[in-house]
């Protein structure tokens, strides 16, 4: 039997932050919740016990993207300041900072065996490090545009980033040479992410489509259009790779069968931007967080609404599933986070 998301309740409400809190992110093992945002400080918590174990201080600008390694030992954080830190999660110690970046940093991805760390930033480069020393690997410099989004694909192979003009990049990632360039977006592209067995590439952007691209040739297979006027922003492909959510601007978040591009249903309910979306470990369950304060807990099959939580009182953006699935993460701009559990 699955887990049933109607009987999730608030387990802990995370203060500490000072001002929003825009994401969260589990350990691999879930029982660590790493939470940063706008007051230049990342916060480790247990999430059993909802108590601060550590923060983690020493950016100097907001801290945009947090990520932990495969193994959970090490954690790199970026910042608007131009850094990424790499810290000993267990210790809470810096291991090192890296300084290569000229402008602010905007995303970074462990390699899927640990061994590499790559990085975006608004200075128009990715670059390529290693995870254990913080050498510089390479720089990809194919960018003119600020770059917004790196991720690995799930073998560790190729590394897809996305920019503010629209393009997209395909890479090898053991030489960060280019494979290909996937050009048909016509402006900024807000989020990427890769099937769970590779084969596919999602991009989402303002120009008010989805684009689901073959990794292998770089083709795109088709366009996904909303209502006009609305951008797409959050997307999240089900973990068996047959659905993809995509959330809007206009408060919607639409599923849609990945075989065929075919619109499976548009869940409504939200009255502003859903921000973030996230399907459950098992796939049954999608979550999304919006600016309207909520988060609401959907059917992932059949599109009908199980809960709403209403706890937080600003925007939630970020929101994440425990490993195990029985546990959720929310942020919000109002200076929390919080924690909450799956029970009788």
């Amino acid at each position: 039997m699955g887990i049933d998301y109607g009987k999730l309740r608030l387990r802990a409400t995370l203060t500490g932050h000072r001002g929003w809190v825009s994401s969260v992110v589990f350990s691999p093992d879930g029982t660590i919740l790493a939470t940063a945002g706008e007051d230049e400080t990342v916060k480790l918590w247990d999430v059993k016990t909802g108590q601060l174990i550590t923060t983690l201080t020493g950016h100097r600008g907001c801290v945009f993207s947090v990520a932990f390694s495969p193994d959970g030992t090490t954690l790199a954080t970026a910042s608007r300041d131009e850094t990424v830190k790499l810290w000993d999660v267990k210790t809470g110690q810096l291991i090192t900072t890296l300084t290569e970046h000229q402008r602010w940093v905007r995303s970074v991805a462990f390699s899927p065996d640990g061994a590499v760390l790559a990085t975006a930033g608004g200075d128009g480069t990715a670059k390529l490090w290693q995870a254990k020393t913080g050498h510089l690997i390479t720089t990809l410099r194919e960018h003119g545009w600020a770059v917004f989004w790196v991720v690995f694909s799930p073998d560790g192979t190729t590394l897809a980033t996305a920019t503010a003009d629209g393009v997209v990049e395909l890479w090898e990632a053991k030489t960060g040479h280019l494979i290909t360039t996937l050009d048909g977006h016509e402006d900024l592209v807000v989020e990427v992410a890769f099937s769970p067995d590779g084969s596919l590439l999602a991009t989402s952007s303002h120009d008010e489509t989805v684009k689901l691209w073959q990794v292998k040739t770089g083709h795109l297979i088709t366009t996904l259009t909303g209502d006009e006027d609305f951008s797409f922003g959050a997307l999240a492909f089900s973990p068996d790779g047959t659905t993809l959510a995509t959330a809007s601007e206009d408060g919607t978040t639409k599923l849609w069968q990945v075989k065929t591009g075919h619109l499976i249903t548009t869940l409504t309910g939200h009255r502003h931007i859903v921000g973030s979306v996230a399907f459950s470990p098992d796939g049954t369950t999608l979550v999304t967080a919006s600016f309207d304060a909520t988060v609401k807990l959907w059917d992932a099959k059949t599109g009908h609404l199980i809960t709403t939580l209403t706890e937080h009182k600003h925007t939630v953006r970020s929101v994440a599933f425990s490993p195990d699935g029985t546990t959720l993460a929310t942020a919000s701009h109002d200076s929390t986070a919080k924690i909450w559990q799956v029970g009788d």
